[in-house]
């Protein structure tokens, strides 16, 4: 009887796997991670609700901030999946301080996907020359979930557009320099008469308020943009007028990858911490880690964590390719979010009492991700994406006309 080998990752095959490039990548934002953003550094930031400027400068002069910067203006050029191995390996060492580092991401999209050549070269050529911020504005204090009734406005006046109202939950808005700010320009028409702007910090009229204080990612400098007669020069226009609805969508598909990745570094950064303490805490004679109720707790953390991680190198995948993947990124988020809160909840269960004190390490993951059920699309509107998508398909085969469809 012949017998054969079971081919390893390293051999020759047809099978998924990263290039040699994006290990290399890979590697790089883990030995960052592991160097930079120690336990002790991330407690401290975490406690203190400090911004780590340095270190995200150090992300910067190693091309892991701004990383999907075009070459044209001074960039790497990165795709989405390699964004994504950033984000996962930064977000294993601490979340909120990952975010301070890849934020600026969430500005750049739209200025990629709309800008006119000189917005590109003056907003993501000035994020090159030196370590920058910009932020993503979208989220006012009465609308989350819907967009489509944005209540800052957009007054057209000669060379200027005048915007006023409040943004609020802005990521990265307190160290940023410009923001990219969607405002309504005809609430008549609700989705179709909002507009994106490149708005400038001190632009007149621009100001921001306190730093918020939150649960968890508390190194990043979450406050709100506040316009007041703000005057934006009508060449910061951003697209064609009355298409900003349509951009900060599309954005979505190219942000929430990042998103999906940094809770699998932290649902990653989870497992490793209760195999450690599993292989360290005994009961009943024998380490915990050899009972079936916490070994059964460890599979089910690294099924998801495996399962999480390609949903969204798939879906990252696909930006690259020019590929719609508005369906599979919001599987993607969804998954991973939900699955987050239950990785890091299991991972305290595991150390027990330790688990449930902030002298180790275990809580304040679980307060580091829960936002990822809420920023960039809840997962309640996640769930609805989705089931229309499976609904219209199905709906196509049956030859149902899409306009019985909500």
């Amino acid at each position: 009887m012949s017998t054969t080998t079971a081919p390893t990752a390293t051999d020759q095959g047809p099978w998924f796997r990263l290039s040699a490039e994006q290990e290399e990548i890979r590697k790089l934002a883990r030995d960052f991670s592991d160097k930079e953003i120690t336990p002790e550094v991330a407690e401290h930031h975490d406690r203190e609700g400090s911004y780590p400027y340095e270190i995200a400068k150090k992300g910067w002069e190693i091309g892991l901030m701004n990383c999907i910067v075009p070459e044209a203006y001074g960039g790497l050029g990165m795709g989405a999946l390699e964004e994504c191995l950033i984000a996962e390996e930064l977000a294993h060492g601490c979340m909120g301080i990952s975010l301070s580092i890849m934020a600026n991401n969430l500005g750049i999209v739209p200025v990629k996907l709309a800008g006119t050549e000189e917005q590109k070269k003056k907003y993501l050529g000035m994020l090159m020359e030196e370590p920058l911020h910009c932020a993503y504005a979208l989220t006012e204090p009465e609308i989350g979930s819907d967009p489509a009734g944005l209540k800052m406005s957009a007054v057209k006046k000669g060379d200027k557009w005048i915007l006023n109202g409040v943004k609020r939950w802005i990521t990265g808005a307190g160290v940023s320099d410009w923001f990219v700010v969607f405002a309504q320009s005809d609430p008549e028409k609700r989705h179709k008469g909002i507009n994106a702007f490149i708005v400038e910090k001190d632009h007149p009229g621009v100001s921001l308020g306190k730093k918020e204080d939150m649960m968890g990612q508390r190194a990043s400098f979450t406050c709100d943009i506040n316009c007041d007669d703000a005057e934006i020069p009508a060449e910061n226009l951003l697209g064609e007028e009355n298409s900003g609805f349509y951009l900060a969508m599309r954005s979505f598909q190219f942000t929430r990858p990042a998103i999906a990745a940094g809770a699998v570094g932290v649902c990653q950064n989870a497992l490793d911490h209760s195999l450690r303490y599993a292989l360290e805490r005994k009961t009943f004679g024998t380490y915990i880690a050899n009972h079936q109720g916490v070994q059964f707790m460890l599979a089910d953390m690294a099924r998801d964590i495996m399962a999480g991680r390609l949903l969204t190198w798939q879906c990252a995948w696909m930006c690259d390719q020019g590929i719609d993947n508005n369906y599979e990124v919001a599987v993607a988020k969804l998954f991973t979010a939900d699955r987050a809160m239950r990785i890091t909840d299991d991972a305290i269960q595991i150390f027990g009492g330790y688990g449930y004190s902030k002298e180790y390490p275990v809580e304040k993951l679980l307060r580091d991700v829960k936002v990822c059920q809420i920023y960039e699309g809840t997962s309640q509107i996640q769930k609805v994406i989705i089931g229309r998508h499976v609904v219209r398909e199905m709906a196509k085969k049956m030859g149902i006309d899409p306009k019985e469809l909500r």
